[in-house]
């Protein structure tokens, strides 16, 4: 089995460090070996369990995304959100790094993790986990989100399918994460002592509730961009 690594590191306002290393099957993108072998009782597949969530607790007693976010409320449990830290993250050859907040830093690493934990209704995130882009701005955001589904479409019609042109399921997705999204932020209330995880979730909540109309101001200023394509299309010189 392939496997790929992202490592971040967290320069913690106490000196200290903390290292995640997040191994990805590479085929699958599936997180590996990120769950404790004995997780708190707030991972529990009907704790706070989303209300549309497909899974049943005869065959998942966990919820894939409370116990692979174990570790992080565990470490971050002292600071609080508002903390500045230096995040590095290291993905192959490649390395980011940024001054930040606790819940900016947290927030990026949460994302690639609800993408690859094995929730259903996170799976889709799956493309852009695997071409992960640590703390992207909103506008970096939705032009990865957008062309991902784009690129998706395309796949489907391959296979028989419609292509769908107006981004609606997209938007079902994101409507489907933002319950995953306040679900999980009333786990993490019953995990936590400081608010560093809860506002690490809320951060890319605010995201999934503004995905509407991000989407249609951010790919309007973006429009112009793609004017050599719009030109040849035309037929202009």
């Amino acid at each position: 089995m392939k496997k790929n690594c992202i490592q971040y590191r967290f320069e913690l306002p106490d000196g200290k460090e903390e290292i995640f290393d997040l191994i990805l099957d590479a085929t699958s993108v599936e997180l590996l070996d990120n769950i404790p072998a004995h997780p708190p009782a707030w991972t529990a597949l009907d704790f706070h369990q989303c209300p549309h969530c497909p899974l049943t607790l005869d065959r998942h007693p966990l919820c894939p995304l409370a116990a692979n976010l174990v570790n992080i409320v565990a470490r971050f449990n002292k600071f609080v959100s508002y903390e500045t830290i230096m995040v590095q993250v290291l993905i192959g050859s490649k390395t980011v790094s940024q001054t930040t907040t606790v819940q900016a830093g947290v927030s990026s690493m949460m994302g690639l993790i609800i993408a690859t934990c094995g929730c259903p209704h996170t799976q889709f995130f799956k493309p852009m986990a695997s071409f992960h882009l640590p703390m992207a701005s909103e506008e970096e955001t939705v032009y990865r989100a957008t062309s991902t589904y784009l690129l998706a479409q395309y796949f489907i019609s391959r296979q028989g399918g419609v292509f769908e042109q107006d981004f609606s399921g997209l938007m079902k997705i994101y409507q489907d994460v933002h319950t995953v999204n306040v679900s999980t932020a009333e786990r993490l209330r019953a995990a936590s002592e400081t608010d560093s995880s809860v506002n690490a979730i809320i951060i890319l909540d605010m995201f999934a509730k503004a995905l509407p109309y991000a989407i249609k101001e951010s790919l309007e200023e973006i429009s112009h961009l793609f004017a050599p394509f719009l030109k040849k299309y035309q037929g202009l010189p």
